[in-house]
């Protein structure tokens, strides 16, 4: 219990351009600074240009204490950007930039090691939408242990995700995470009629042998499905900041807990109440809050 795990976010690092300056981020960069903060280790599998950006990206992660031994570094290719727009909620829209470095992930012998070492790897569908990158996360999986928590946290960003994708992703997971309008569009893309929450949960962990599912309602909670199991959390009422991050979070401490074997009841408040701080904070990597941490750890 003591022992802290290998975690692994594999995939885009990226600076997220706000209106009013930049923030560090990336869904595997995030959700490693969050698992780090609960006390594994969390390490992130990326790529960034050899420009400002990148040296800038490295220095922000090392200052955040995570390990940047497995960061890249890409002399033909600029580091990632994405416009971010925010409503008068919080709700963000993105525009990536294209043919950045984390579209070409390369497969080495650290990376390897990486994988063999890994108790946990978090991917999603945003860093397969270049044939480099995903070829290099499809290694990644094929190299971790049998026994490693593989996390598919689906992210439907504009047009950078296919049926096949989604397909060989979900083969390669044994936990899914999917936000409440994503799981209408994936039980559709594949085809299925959509009947539910519930419904289309339990289809897609029979489907592909996905031990856990799970639906994110964004502030009305979530909801887990796990051997035949379901638990539902109405979630925590927060003042929003912004919503950047908070879905990494939820992430993150939903994998601290089943590394851990914890009930689904509890692990489904822990990543609740995570991911409600974090949107109640600026930016996706806030500074830890001891009091919030011990609660969910």
């Amino acid at each position: 219990m003591s022992t802290p795990f290998t975690v692994v976010g594999l995939g885009e690092l990226l600076w997220d351009m706000f209106p009013q300056g930049k923030q560090l981020g990336g869904a595997p960069a995030n959700f490693a600074y969050m698992t780090a903060l609960l006390g594994d280790r969390g390490i992130v599998a990326s790529r960034v240009g050899g420009d400002r950006l990148g040296q800038e990206a490295i220095w922000h992660l090392k200052s955040s204490g995570l390990d940047t031994s497995h960061v890249q570094i890409d002399a033909a290719h600029p580091t990632g950007t994405v416009l971010v727009q925010l409503d008068s909620k919080g709700q963000a829209e993105y525009k990536f930039s294209a043919d950045v470095a984390w579209d070409h992930l390369e497969w080495s012998e650290e990376w390897e090691s990486l994988a063999k070492s890994a108790d946990a790897v978090c991917f999603g569908s945003l860093a397969q939408r270049a044939d480099g990158s995903r070829s290099t996360i499809r290694k990644f999986l094929q190299t971790v242990r049998a026994d490693a928590a593989r996390i598919f946290d689906v992210n439907l960003r504009q047009a950078f995700f296919s049926a096949e994708v989604l397909r060989l992703a979900l083969l390669h997971a044994n936990i899914m995470k999917v936000n409440h309008e994503e799981l209408q569009r994936i039980v559709e893309l594949f085809g299925e009629k959509y009947s539910g929450e519930k419904e289309a949960a339990c289809w897609l962990a029979e489907e592909f042998g996905v031990k856990l599912v799970c639906v994110t309602r964004g502030h009305r909670g979530s909801l887990l499905v796990c051997d035949g199991k379901k638990d539902e959390h109405p979630g925590f009422t927060v003042k929003v900041a912004d919503t950047v991050g908070a879905g990494d979070a939820f992430t993150a401490a939903l994998v601290h807990h089943w590394l851990r074997r914890t009930p689904l009841e509890e692990m489904n408040l822990a990543a609740n109440r995570l991911g409600a701080w974090v949107a109640s904070q600026e930016g996706a990597m806030p500074a830890a809050d001891e009091s919030v941490l011990a609660a969910i750890k």
